[in-house]
């Protein structure tokens, strides 16, 4: 019987007995150190990360008594006015004398002015005769609109492609000549002459033209604009800006300069419009503002801040600004200074409506006012930073003492089985658990002030516990506004106060806490070389015994084999009788 060919590895293809299963169970049996091993792995590991989220409370903790230590945080103040709905801003920085401040402001600070001419641009028209001046083309400050208005109760249609002369027209037709209109160039006003009263506008007017010309009701026969209609292009260069006066005073460019508080302001009369002028002097370090008013038909420098400080303006004679009436002959209108006074006391001024400690001697408050009114300003510790930082503490305190708590339990049921937790054998860190609690518990030394510990804030654990708990609100808040001095000494003492001791330990066990899962990483690497041996030698092992059986199958083939041959050879006789 032949065996050629035939894979002996097969588990007893030849013997009949099932040897892999025989190596498998074997092997098994000797993998019980590598399976020991990495049980102790993987409680390695979960310890590790148990320890680095106990490192994340610590770290937090820490944050939460360095928040404890702002040098602020026990002198900061809250300001506010005793006055309802009061719309000033009172602020005051840490350290502000407590109390109540009675502000009596008798005059608000304003912004001086210097005021340009009025009426500086041209004419609307160069002669009375207004036959070709249309109305889409008016320079007056406002645009006049299509539609009617109304004149003795009678409506006149105004269309923007009319002529001035048209609308004069228009008018007289619609009153059956009653009213007559005319222009004069040399007041440039318009007038309205009737035989009795002339009564202008009606509710369903729908065309501006009465109020863009300045013409309004007076209760006489005779109505005239109220003002000159003519006014500046601000939008066109200087040079056809349509200016009242001209300007000489520059060079054959047409370049020139101005000085607006002693800042140089040039402009060119060919590529220069008003606005653009204005925009440099706004944008420049002047410190005004300057605007142009339309209705006034004039140009005005105002401070950028109040006070009664004054705004000076000059420039070559037939310059821009003798064209604008800015030049030395303008009107400054002084501003004013704030009057008040503080607590009944003597009358106090200020170029400013923030009144500060430089203004009436409270160093820290500051007050911004906006009505000329007596309000009280109540100065007090800001009591809900403080205690938010310390309600802050005490909840990453008691985070931490839940959580060692929580990893070091045992408990027993009742049939007496005893579970345990992944640091219940971790004698250091449950020690770090009563170290804090008793930093916690103890006295600050060497103070001086009514506190000393956190029972003089209110403060004191749960019994039973390990839990902080604010046990009399109204203590600790009374501490915070009246004592907060003594509460700065006690948190903030450098060496000895309750922060600087329990950072010094928090950084003390952090550094344990840091030695410990740095053991359990280097204990893991140790495992896995262990691990790495064992299995070296026992892969050697089923190697071997794997080998062994192989050759015995094969030897048995062989033995098969000749035992077939020898049959084949040697048959057997049977003799019969």
């Amino acid at each position: 019987m032949a065996t050629s060919g035939v894979d002996l590895s097969l588990s007893g293809l030849v013997s009949g007995f099932d040897w892999k299963t025989f190596v498998n169970q074997i092997m098994a049996v000797q993998n019980a150190p590598i399976d020991k091993l990495n049980l102790e792995k993987t409680a390695n590991i979960n310890k590790t990360a148990a320890l680095n989220d106990l490192g994340t409370k610590l770290t937090a903790l820490q944050g939460s008594t360095t928040a404890l230590s702002a040098s602020t945080l026990f002198t900061s103040r809250t300001a506010t006015s005793t006055t309802a709905n009061s719309t000033w801003s009172p602020s005051a920085a840490p350290g502000t004398a407590s109390g109540s401040y009675k502000i009596a402001v008798t005059q608000l600070a304003t912004v001086a002015h210097r005021d340009g001419a009025s009426d500086v641009g041209q004419a609307i028209n160069a002669t009375d005769d207004v036959s070709a001046l249309t109305i889409a083309n008016l320079p007056t400050a406002v645009g006049v609109t299509a539609g009617t208005f109304s004149v003795n109760g009678q409506k006149v249609t105004v269309a923007l492609t009319d002529s001035l002369d048209q609308v004069f027209t228009a008018i007289a037709t619609a009153t059956g000549g009653a009213v007559t209109a005319s222009y004069d160039h040399t007041t440039d006003k318009i007038t309205l002459n009737g035989g009795s009263e002339v009564v202008l506008g009606a509710a369903n007017d729908t065309s501006n033209f009465l109020s863009a010309l300045h013409l309004s009701n007076n209760g006489t026969a005779t109505v005239e604009s109220s003002g000159r209609l003519g006014t500046v292009n601000t939008s066109a260069n200087l040079a056809s800006a349509r200016l009242g006066t001209s300007i000489t005073a520059v060079d054959g460019t047409g370049s020139g300069s101005f000085l607006v508080n002693g800042v140089s302001i040039a402009y060119n009369l060919n590529t220069d419009s008003l606005d653009a002028v204005l925009q440099r002097i706004n944008q420049s370090t002047a410190g005004v503002t300057a605007s142009y008013d339309g209705v006034a038909d004039r140009v005005v420098l105002a401070n950028a801040t109040t006070g009664d400080t004054g705004i000076s303006v000059s420039e070559a004679a037939g310059g821009l600004m003798d064209a604008l009436g800015l030049a030395s002959g303008s009107a400054l209108v002084h501003g004013k200074n704030a009057q008040f006074s503080v607590n009944g006391g003597a009358t106090l001024t200020s170029s400013s409506n923030t009144l500060d400690g430089t203004a009436h001697g409270i160093a820290g408050l500051s007050v911004t006012v906006d009505s000329e009114t007596t309000q009280t300003i109540a100065v007090s510790a800001d009591t809900a930073g403080m205690r938010s930082a310390i309600e802050d503490f005490v909840t990453k305190f008691n985070d931490i003492q839940a959580y060692i708590a929580d990893q070091s339990k045992t408990t027993t049921t009742v049939d007496g089985k005893v579970t345990t937790s992944l640091l219940s054998n971790n004698r250091e860190v449950q020690g770090w658990s009563d170290s804090l609690r008793s930093l916690a518990f103890g006295a600050v030394p060497g103070l001086t002030g009514t506190i000393s510990r956190l029972e003089s804030l209110g403060i004191d654990f749960t019994t039973g516990t390990s839990q902080l708990a604010i046990k009399d609100s109204t203590k600790l808040d009374t501490a915070l506004r009246d004592k907060s001095g003594d509460v700065a000494d006690f948190f903030q003492t450098a060496t000895t106060g309750f922060n600087a001791q329990m950072q010094t330990f928090l950084t003390k066990i952090g550094v344990q806490n840091t030695d410990q899962t740095d053991r359990l990483t280097k204990n893991n690497t140790d495992i896995d070389s262990q691990i790495a041996a064992i299995q070296r030698r026992l892969d050697l092992q089923r190697q071997l015994l794997t080998d062994s059986f192989v050759a015995m199958e094969n030897a048995q083939s062989k033995l098969k084999t000749q035992s077939a041959a020898l049959t084949s050879a040697f048959p057997t006789t049977t003799t019969t009788k």
